[in-house]
C-alpha cells in the first residue's frame, strides 16, 4: 500500500509541477477551436449567414403561398354562387384543369398583382378539393 501513495504522490507531484510552453497552449486553444466548431456546425444546428438567408427566403415564400392560398379559400366562399362553384370544382377531376378553374375564377389573384401566383392557386386548389 505503501508504494501505491509513494506512485500516486510522485504522478500528483508531476501534474501539479507541469508547466506547459506557449506553444502547447496555443495549439490546444486551437484544437479546442476547431473541435467545438466541427461540432457546431455538425451537430449543433449552426449555420452560415448564407445558409440562413436561403431558408429564411423560402420559408418566406412558402408563407406567402399559405397566407395567399388561405384568402382565395375565403374569397371563394364569399363569393354569391360558391356552393354551386364548389360542385362545379369538385365535379374536376384533373388537377391541372382544377387549378385551371381556380386561377380563372380570379380568387387567387391578390390585391395589387394582375396575375396569380403559383403556389396560391395549388394551395387553394387542394384546400377546395378537400
Amino acid at each position: 500500500m505503501a508504494m501505491q501513495n509513494s506512485s500516486k504522490t510522485s504522478i500528483t507531484q508531476q501534474f501539479d509541477n507541469y508547466k506547459p510552453s506557449k506553444a502547447i497552449l496555443v495549439w490546444a486553444c486551437a484544437a479546442t477551436a476547431a473541435a467545438t466548431m466541427i461540432v457546431g456546425f455538425n451537430w449543433g444546428g449552426w449555420v452560415t449567414g448564407g445558409t440562413s438567408r436561403t431558408a429564411a427566403a423560402a420559408a418566406a415564400d412558402i408563407a406567402r403561398g399559405e397566407l395567399a392560398s388561405a384568402i382565395c379559400v375565403e374569397r371563394f366562399n364569399a363569393a354569391p354562387d360558391a356552393a354551386a362553384k364548389l360542385i362545379e370544382f369538385k365535379a374536376i377531376t384533373d388537377g391541372y384543369k382544377k387549378r385551371q378553374f381556380v386561377e380563372a375564377g380570379g380568387w387567387a389573384t391578390m390585391p395589387g398583382q394582375t396575375s396569380p401566383d403559383s403556389r396560391s392557386v395549388q394551395g387553394c386548389a387542394t384546400a377546395l378539393a378537400i
